[in-house]
């Protein structure tokens, strides 16, 4: 048993340390912002809360994270009462968000100066796949670290995988999104198509899902698309900020990413219909708007 700090209790974060609760059995101390989340969470699973995140970190082995972005996680870490001011040396910090590779690499230069390691780990699996325990862990560290943290992080993960140096989880959840933008695009676009033409399209899934056109958006998605219903997972949001992250780092490194840029751009269009916490499969209501 190990004792933990949980800091970010959102969608994903509240069901994150729930398994560290349960399934790992290990000392879960959580802080979440509205202080309020963090008394239901303890409510529920048990463990303490913490006024701060300095509070919340101080003296454990393993500290996480799962904010919003860049900006809220350098507020939790680094800014006043943030955690990076009570961990202790040895401990490592394990951040979930999803946020750039540059903020990874700028905090774990910091972590270093303190004495603690540090691990970028975003994930991906959504809510279902994180009240499930059943994410995918993007990591970038070293190896020693990563071998230390795994155990841990195995409580609310399917798969744990080591990308590389810091940055490289980051780097990769950006491939991630990039292919995800470009499946939901495709999946809309013929879901739309079929439905013109006149087609059964459960029948039409039916087949091509067992073929090369299938895919995790295909098979778990389509049906609430066709009822038009668009309340089942990651928000819109949450995409085009994800997606902001990418094109960015895009920039840096001259990568060329068409599709990418026209789907942020149709995620646009789909806030402007009002469906900013649509779920991201809504790009077929664009097309049938």
């Amino acid at each position: 048993m190990a004792t933990v700090a949980f800091i970010g209790l959102g969608v994903m974060g509240y069901p994150m340390a729930g398994h560290l609760k349960t399934r790992g059995e290990h000392d879960v101390c959580v802080y979440n912002r509205t202080a309020s989340k963090a008394e239901k969470w303890v409510s529920e699973f048990g463990g303490r809360m913490a006024g701060t995140p300095a509070d919340a970190a101080k003296g454990c082995d393993f500290i996480f994270t799962c904010v919003g972005n860049d900006d809220d996680l350098r507020s939790v870490t680094t800014g006043e009462d943030g955690a990076f001011h009570s961990i202790g040396k040895g401990s490592i910090f394990i951040d979930n968000t999803t946020a750039s590779a540059d903020v990874a690499r700028e905090l774990a230069a910091v972590a270093e100066e303190k004495g603690f390691d540090f691990l970028d780990a975003p994930v991906s699996g959504g809510q279902a796949g994180a009240e499930n325990g059943v994410l995918t862990v993007m990591t970038g560290g070293d190896q020693d670290v990563f071998e230390r943290a795994k155990p841990v992080i195995d409580c609310y993960a399917r798969m744990v995988g080591l990308m590389g140096p810091v940055g490289s989880g980051q780097l990769t959840k950006m491939v991630n999104q990039i292919c995800i933008a470009g499946l939901v695009q495709g999946l809309s676009e013929g879901i739309h198509f079929g439905k013109r033409a006149g087609l059964d399209i459960e029948k039409v899934i039916d087949v091509i899902s067992k073929g090369a056109a299938g895919s995790w958006q295909m098979e778990n998605r389509h049906k609430t698309m066709i009822a038009g219903e668009y309340e089942h997972g990651f928000a819109v949001d949450w995409m085009r900020k994800d997606l902001a992250i990418v094109l960015e780092e895009a920039r840096n490194n001259k990568s060329s990413l068409p599709v990418t840029a026209l789907v942020d751009q149709f995620y646009q269009d789909v806030q402007r219909m009002g469906g900013n916490r649509w779920d991201t499969s809504s790009l077929l209501a664009r097309l049938e708007d």
